[in-house]
């Protein structure tokens, strides 16, 4: 079974979709002109997805492919709430501690940022406008996600006449759910809009070229 976030990409994602979404963001002159394309964060997404990934790993994931990013800057991120949360995982061994994991998504995260303020969207835009419900509706759509996975684990112990039936009705579900999140994420959109005008008309927005 293709799990719900197959079907669609994360909120934030869409409000900077571009005409062709494989194809890199463009950098100030002088800079690296690519981001992380489409291809990129789907591999880096599978291979995170189960146990999370690390600031240290997040930072790599840029930088081994040459694209500016650095511990503090992912410090200011997190600062600026920029980011999902993270939870805390213990270390194997004794006497280790904890470490902090962030979901496999927040890489996608960093890069639909940098490419919002490469387009000159600045922090309070993005905080107000793209990120204000961004983490609520994809906890939707992974706690749907999650929902049919398991759903479908246990069919097999049904009878096949019975499997048939709810099989069928569980795909009509999971395109609800498709629908679902996509509504809610246009409600945020529409709601949180007018904090963007409300930054702008107060000249709050400020720059954004230390995140890059």
């Amino acid at each position: 079974m293709v799990p719900l976030r197959a079907h669609r990409r994360p909120v934030l994602a869409d409000v900077a979709q571009r005409s062709d979404d494989d194809e890199p963001a463009a950098m100030p002159s002088g800079s690296r002109t690519v981001l992380l394309a489409e291809d990129d964060l789907q591999a880096i997404e599978a291979q995170y997805q189960a146990e999370g990934i690390t600031a240290v790993q997040i930072v790599d994931v840029f930088t081994r492919r040459g694209i500016k990013f650095s511990e503090a800057s992912f410090r200011k991120y997190v600062q600026q709430g920029l980011l999902p949360r993270s939870r805390r995982v213990g270390r194997k061994g004794k006497h280790r501690g904890s470490l902090g994991v962030y979901p496999a998504k927040t890489v996608r995260r960093i890069n639909t940022v940098k490419s919002l303020m490469l387009t000159g969207h600045t922090i309070e835009e993005i905080q107000g406008q793209f990120l204000l419900f961004t983490d609520l509706v994809e906890g939707v759509a992974e706690n749907l996600a999650e929902l049919w996975t398991k759903f479908s684990a246990d069919l097999h112990r049904l009878d096949p006449k019975s499997r048939r039936e709810l099989e069928k009705q569980l795909a009509d579900a999971r395109a609800d759910g498709i629908d679902l999140v996509d509504r809610l994420g246009e409600l945020a959109r529409r709601i949180a809009a007018p904090r963007t005008d409300n930054f702008r008309l107060t000249g709050a927005a400020g720059g954004a070229e230390d995140l890059l």
